[in-house]
C-alpha cells in the first residue's frame, strides 16, 4: 500500500481542523485548551484510507501567528500539502506565510481547499477564486486544483476526494532503502509501556527490536512497540506516521525535535553549510552575523548566519552561507530548513543543507564558495570528492562517509567504487573502504620522497633514515595511511624498508678515497684489537679524528656490516665477533655451560667485555641465560 503524508496549511479559522473532520471522523484537536479556544494549537494527526490502495497520514497544523513553530514542526515530512483558505476571508497573513515555508521546503505536490463554501454567494466564491488563483501565480501550486468545499454540508467533498486520489495516485512513494530517520513531534508515556514518540519516517524501515540512536542526546534504545495510523505493525516504512514504543530510555530525557536515527548514520553538528534565500516580502536585508531561529525537521534551534561572499543579502536573493547553531542539530544533506527573525518573529527564508560536517570557513574565499557550488550544483560522487579534499591526508574512513551521506549502503558503496575505478579516489583499505583523494594521495608520496631525499642530503654517510623519524613529519596523518603510503612506495621500488628504517632505493653511501680511508684504518684498529676493543672516543682519538662527522665513520662501518655495535660507545669486529660466537659454541658444546667468570677466562677479557658479550648472544637468541649460568638455545 501507497503510504503518503498530508500536511495541512492555512491562516488561523479556516477550517483546517473541521476539513479534516469532515474527511475521516477524527477531531484532531485533543488537548483541553483547543477545546476551549476553539483553535488549533498543537500538531494533530489522522488517517484516510483513499481509493487505489493509498493510505493518506495526515498532519494537522495550528494556523495562528503564535504557533507557526508548531507547524513548522508538522510540515517538514509531508508529501503534499492542502492550502486551506476559507471562502469568506480570502488570502491572510498565515496564508502567505505557510505557502513561503511549503515553498522553502519544497513540499513536492499541492491543492487548495477553498472552504466555508457555504457562508459566501456563489458571485463571491468565484471572485475568491480568482483572488486566489493570482495569488499562487510563480509558487509550486500555480495551476493546481482549487476544490471549493464545506466542511459543514459536506458539498464538495467527493471532489476534493478525487482530487487526492488523482495526485496521490501519480507521487512516488519515499524510499525505503535509506538509513533509518524518524524526526520526534510528540513524546508521552502509556502505561505499562513507557516512553512513546510519534513522527513521520523520513527514510529507512523500523522493525521490532531494532537498536536505535535517539540524538543530539546520543541515547541508544530497543523498538519495543510500532504503531502505524494506530494498527500495530511489526515494520514502520518511510512516509508513515509512526509511533514507536521505546525500550531503555525514559520520557524525560526525549523532546520534540529530537530524532531515531539508524546508528553511526547521522551527525550531531552545531555547524552547517547551506544555500540561503531570502523571502522577497522579508521585512528587511539579512546582515551577516544574524541571530536567527533555524527549523529544520522537528526542532527549532538558535544560531546565527555566517554569509560567505557578502555583508548583506536583500530581498530575494540567494547565497551560500554557514549556520553556526547553538545548540547541537542533527541534519542530512539536502535537507530543506526555515529561517524566522529572532525578534519579531516570522519566516524570512530557507533553503538546502549542503554540509553536516564544515570547518569553520573564513569569510570571501573563493576556494570555500567553489565547493559549496560543487556541493549545490553537483552529484553524490561530487559531493564525496570535496569530502575527500578536505579530509587531506586522514582521508574518510568507511564510518565517515556514512556519516557524510544519507544514501543507503549499498549505493554509498556503489559510488566508492566508481571513484576507486576513475583513480578519483585511492583506498588505504579495502574493507571496510578507507579513501584519499587522489590528489591527496600523490602529494603525500611525493613529500615522503622529498623528505627521504632531504635526509640522504643532510646526512650522506647515513644509509636510512627511521621510519618513526618520518612518521613524525606527519602528525595528523594515521598510522594506517602512513603505512599504505611507504608499502606503495616500496611495492613501487622506490623506496626501500627494512625493519625500522627506510631509505630511497637509489641511494648509497659513497665514500671519498679520503674517508674510505679514514674508515679502512678504523675497521683495521677494531680487526687488532680483538677481543679488548677501544672505546668510540678513544678509537677517534687513536686516529687522530677530531671533525664532527668522523664519529659517523663508525656508523657507516656499522652499515657495513664490518663492526657490530654491542650497546653504547661499545664495538667489535664482525670477524672478531664470529670468532668469539665459534669459541662459544664449542665450550657450550663440550662443557654444556658456563658462567660470566668462565667466559672472562675463556676470551681472558674483563668483566666489562664479558657482559656485553653475553648479553648479545642472549639477543641473537643464541644463548639462553638460566641463573647465573648459560647454555645452548635448544633450536625447535
Amino acid at each position: 500500500m501507497k503510504q503518503i503524508v498530508l500536511g495541512t496549511a492555512g491562516h488561523i479559522d479556516h477550517g483546517k481542523t473541521s476539513l479534516i473532520q469532515a474527511l475521516t471522523g477524527v477531531d484532531t484537536d485533543r488537548l483541553k485548551e483547543e477545546k476551549e479556544r476553539g483553535i488549533t494549537i498543537e500538531l494533530g494527526f489522522a488517517s484516510l484510507l483513499l481509493d487505489d490502495d493509498i493510505r493518506l497520514g495526515i498532519i494537522d497544523v495550528p494556523g495562528h501567528e503564535r504557533f507557526v513553530k508548531n507547524m513548522l514542526a508538522g510540515v517538514g515530512g509531508i508529501d503534499l500539502v492542502a492550502l486551506v483558505i476559507a471562502a469568506d476571508e480570502g488570502v491572510m497573513p498565515q496564508t502567505r506565510e505557510h505557502l513561503a515555508i511549503c515553498e522553502l521546503l519544497q513540499v513536492r505536490e499541492g491543492f487548495v481547499a477553498l472552504t466555508k463554501t457555504d457562508m459566501v454567494e456563489p458571485d463571491w466564491l468565484e471572485l475568491v477564486q480568482e483572488d486566489t488563483g493570482e495569488f499562487l501565480q510563480g509558487t509550486f501550486l500555480e495551476g493546481k486544483p482549487i476544490v471549493p468545499v464545506s466542511s459543514r454540508t459536506g458539498e464538495g467533498l467527493d471532489v476534493l476526494l478525487a482530487t487526492l486520489n488523482d495526485i496521490c495516485r501519480d507521487l512516488n512513494p519515499r524510499s525505503i532503502n535509506g538509513p533509518v530517520r524518524l524526526p520526534v513531534d510528540r513524546v508521552f508515556t502509556m502505561r505499562g509501556f513507557g516512553a512513546v514518540v510519534t513522527g513521520t519516517l523520513f527514510s529507512g524501515s523500523l522493525n521490532l527490536e531494532d537498536r536505535i540512536d535517539i540524538l543530539p542526546a546520543g541515547l541508544s534504545a530497543r523498538v519495543r512497540g510500532l504503531q502505524v495510523h494506530s494498527e500495530t505493525v511489526p515494520t514502520a516504512l518511510a512516509g508513515q506516521r509512526t509511533a514507536v514504543n521505546l525500550q531503555g530510555v525514559d520520557r524525560a530525557e526525549i523532546q520534540r525535535g529530537d530524532i531515531l536515527t539508524a546508528p553511526g548514520r547521522f551527525p550531531v553538528t552545531h555547524m552547517l553549510d547551506v544555500t540561503l534565500k531570502l523571502l522577497d516580502d522579508a521585512p528587511r536585508p539579512l546582515a551577516n552575523r544574524t541571530r536567527v531561529r533555524f527549523h529544520v525537521g522537528t526542532s527549532e534551534i538558535m544560531g546565527r548566519i555566517i554569509l560567505l561572499d557578502r555583508d548583506e543579502l536583500q530581498q530575494g536573493e540567494e547565497t551560500l552561507a554557514q549556520l553556526r547553531l547553538e545548540e547541537p542539530a542533527v541534519a542530512a544533506p539536502e535537507d530543506r530548513y526555515v529561517l524566522r527573525s529572532y525578534s519579531p518573529i516570522q519566516t524570512i527564508g530557507g533553503g538546502m543543507i549542503l554540509n553536516t560536517l564544515p570547518a569553520k570557513h573564513k569569510r570571501y574565499r573563493p576556494q570555500v564558495v567553489e565547493q559549496l557550488t560543487v556541493l549545490r550544483d553537483g552529484s553524490s560522487a561530487d559531493a564525496i570528492t570535496v569530502h575527500l579534499t578536505n579530509a587531506e591526508y586522514s582521508g574518510l574512513k568507511w564510518s565517515e562517509l556514512l556519516l557524510h551521506s544519507a544514501l543507503d549502503e549499498p549505493t554509498l558503496r556503489g559510488l566508492v567504487d566508481e571513484l576507486l575505478q576513475q583513480g578519483t579516489a585511492v583506498a588505504v583499505e579495502n574493507d571496510p573502504p578507507w579513501l584519499l583523494h587522489h590528489e591527496q594521495y600523490d602529494k603525500a608520496r611525493h613529500q615522503i620522497l622529498d623528505l627521504v631525499a632531504a635526509f640522504h642530503r643532510d646526512n650522506p654517510l647515513k644509509p636510512a633514515m627511521f621510519t618513526e623519524e618520518l612518521r613524525s613529519k606527519f602528525p595528523r596523518m594515521e598510522e594506517k595511511v602512513f603505512t599504505a603510503l611507504v608499502q606503495a612506495l616500496s611495492a613501487g621500488n622506490t623506496l626501500e624498508v627494512s625493519r625500522d628504517k627506510v631509505k630511497l632505493a637509489s641511494h648509497t653511501v659513497d665514500l671519498s678515497p679520503e674517508r674510505q680511508a679514514v674508515a679502512d684504518a678504523l675497521e683495521q684498529l677494531y680487526l687488532d684489537a680483538k677481543h679488548q676493543p677501544p672505546s668510540a672516543d678513544e678509537a677517534l682519538e687513536a686516529q687522530k679524528l677530531t671533525r664532527a662527522d668522523d664519529r659517523e665513520m663508525l656508523q657507516v662501518l656499522v652499515d657495513q656490516d664490518r663492526l657490530v655495535r654491542l650497546k653504547g660507545d661499545l664495538f667489535y669486529h664482525r670477524t672478531v665477533l664470529t670468532n668469539i660466537e665459534q669459541a662459544l659454541r664449542a665450550h657450550l658444546e663440550q662443557q654444556g655451560e658456563l658462567t660470566a667468570g668462565e667466559f672472562r677466562d675463556l676470551l681472558r677479557i674483563s668483566r666489562k667485555y664479558a657482559i656485553p658479550l653475553l648479553e648479545y648472544f642472549d639477543n641473537q637468541r643464541i644463548t639462553v641465560r638460566m641463573g647465573d649460568k648459560r647454555v645452548l638455545r635448544q633450536v625447535s
